[in-house]
């Protein structure tokens, strides 16, 4: 037995490197569909980061031994290959997408066969794949983990701005009340206004007038009542 041709040994070299580079790999019978259907399919999986191949059976089976896949009874009747990875705009593919662009292709297209595939090295049957294109898209899945994890994080965020002003809240409350710390401050600090302070003084000048005038009381009437003595003599004299 001659060796393999070159162009044979080109192909399973290829097909080994997409199965090692491929996120996932979905293999497909496409028996009965034309050349348009098979670019509408392209272009639908190429969307989602799909590249879909078709090499005949035995170099992929070759290829896939040398990778240590065991697929070999998915490589029965006319096998076309969807490898998952990175889409036109250089962004990562998406194993779901590709297997709902397939599963959606199917409905409208009996043609085409979902046979199963591999994903992480596990083998998956045709209703795993089925399954797996019902999950949310890779960029739904991204958004709900960021807003799982922004609500936390938010709450948080809320609870440290609420602390010092429920605290700014409570001592002001306190200090109306005059339980705070600053309560008697400004009773023992704070200077007596003008009126505070003149007060006592007037006060006290108000007494000593009180004094005085009730010393010129006295005086005056102790003066009249020495008067009215000297008088009262002096007609006692002349009677």
């Amino acid at each position: 037995m001659g060796d393999p041709r070159p162009e044979k040994v080109a192909v399973v070299e290829e097909v080994k490197q997409k199965f090692t580079d491929a996120d996932g790999v979905m293999l497909t019978e496409y028996r009965g569909l034309d050349v348009g259907a098979l670019a509408q399919l392209r272009r639908a999986l190429r969307d989602a980061g799909g590249e879909y191949k078709i090499y005949k059976n035995t170099l992929v089976r070759r290829a896939a031994q040398d990778v240590g896949l065991e697929i070999d009874d998915l490589l029965i009747g006319p096998t076309a290959i969807a490898f998952v990875g990175e889409r036109a705009d250089g962004s990562a593919g998406d194993v779901a997408a590709v297997a709902k662009a397939l599963k959606e292709f199917a409905k409208t297209n009996d043609s085409l066969v979902i046979k199963g595939g591999v994903l992480d090295d596990q083998l998956l049957g045709a209703e795993d794949l089925k399954a797996l294109a019902e999950l949310p898209s890779r960029e739904v899945l991204l958004a709900q983990l960021a807003g799982a994890l922004q609500a936390p994080m938010a709450k948080f965020a809320g609870l440290l701005a609420a602390v010092p002003r429920d605290f700014a809240y409570g001592l002001q409350a306190l200090i109306e009340k005059g339980g705070g710390p600053d309560a008697a401050a400004p009773a023992a600090d704070e200077a007596p206004t003008e009126a505070e302070a003149d007060a006592p003084a007037e006060k006290a000048e108000k007494t000593e007038e009180e004094k005085t005038e009730e010393t010129d009381e006295a005086t005056v009437a102790e003066t009249g009542d020495a008067g009215e003595e000297s008088g009262d003599a002096g007609e006692e004299e002349e009677a």
